[in-house]
């Protein structure tokens, strides 16, 4: 499967964006999605995760409340609505692939093996 995130930009604290990733293929709906980011000089950290059929959702706790993530299988897309954001937001954003018959959210970045190329979100203060 291929990935294309988009939707990135400059916002000002307190604001608001939607990410989005396309995916390529027949076989979205079989993968566990996830969306993760890399602010400069740390490492690649988990936002949030989403389940095949959407029925499991998992979010990193410095996003809990303020980030949703989710998906519609008809048109290979997942999204990460962003809300009252933070400048400690700022970072890259990538969407992530996992094939699996499990339903588990994985948090680490080994256990997903399809990548987007990111999509760059700064939030000023």
């Amino acid at each position: 499967v291929q990935l294309q995130a988009f939707g990135g930009g400059l916002v000002e604290a307190g604001g608001y964006l939607r990410l989005s990733c396309a995916a390529s293929g027949r076989t979205f709906s079989t993968y566990v999605m996830g969306w993760f980011r890399q602010a400069p000089g740390k490492e690649r950290e988990f936002v949030a995760g989403i389940s095949q059929s959407s029925g499991s959702t998992y979010y990193a706790d410095s996003v809990k409340g303020r980030f949703t993530i989710s998906r519609d299988n008809a048109v290979n897309t997942v999204y990460l609505q962003m809300n009252s954001l933070k400048p400690e937001d700022t970072a890259v954003y990538y969407c992530a692939a996992r094939g699996t018959l499990s339903t588990v959210i994985r948090t680490d970045r080994y256990a997903y093996s399809y990548w987007g190329q990111g999509t760059e979100v700064t939030v000023s203060s």
